[in-house]
């Protein structure tokens, strides 16, 4: 009996400088993206815009600012020329995705996300994309977020790649974003 093996032909992947200078990250919670911004940010010279940042008040554990001053914040952010924007916040994602040159998806297992988003609370004292002066603690709300919530925002999310038309990349999996760093050069801040 012949064994045949089948080739499997890949599409070749955007490039990160197929992207353009305002660069959009989404995905689940602790998929990756605030790293991911940092480095690109560094590697490419674009400011690095953490969403979460913007939207609650620093040296807080999470509190949230009033929706007009996030508006405000998210609106100066995207009218900058060069950014490298993560975060979901879909209430705004029209106007972010009018202003953007290109477009990442991240996505983890949800046991992934778990993993990273206690031992971002318990050991990581700074973070990318942290509160300034704030320590993460682990909350039962964001447990449910992640384990429940987070199924249906994947879906969204996929949805959404599928049809927007700027160029973009997926990077589904731990695998696949390591793959993307090590082909783009990209080394991870250590701090």
């Amino acid at each position: 009996m012949r064994h045949v093996t089948a080739l499997i032909l890949r599409s070749p992947m955007t490039t990160l400088a197929e992207l353009g200078p305002r660069i959009c990250i989404m995905g689940p919670s602790n998929s990756g993206k605030s790293t991911l911004a940092s480095t690109i940010g560094r590697a490419r010279g674009l400011p690095p815009i953490h969403l979460d940042q913007l939207s609650h008040l620093p040296g807080t554990d999470w509190v949230p600012r009033a929706d007009e001053d996030f508006m405000t914040l998210h609106d100066a952010a995207i009218s900058g020329r060069h950014w490298v924007m993560e975060g979901n916040y879909s209430r705004y994602l029209p106007q972010r995705l009018a202003r953007a040159t290109g477009f990442i998806l991240l996505d983890t297992s949800t046991a992934t996300s778990l993993l990273r988003y206690f031992r971002r609370s318990w050991f990581e004292h700074e973070r990318h994309g942290g509160l300034d002066g704030a320590q993460d603690s682990v909350k039962w709300e964001m447990i449910h977020h992640i384990a429940v919530a987070t199924r249906k925002n994947r879906r969204n999310y996929r949805a959404l790649f599928n049809r927007i038309s700027l160029p973009k990349i997926s990077l589904p999996t731990t695998g696949e974003v390591a793959r993307f760093y090590r082909s783009e050069n990209l080394v991870r801040p250590t701090s």
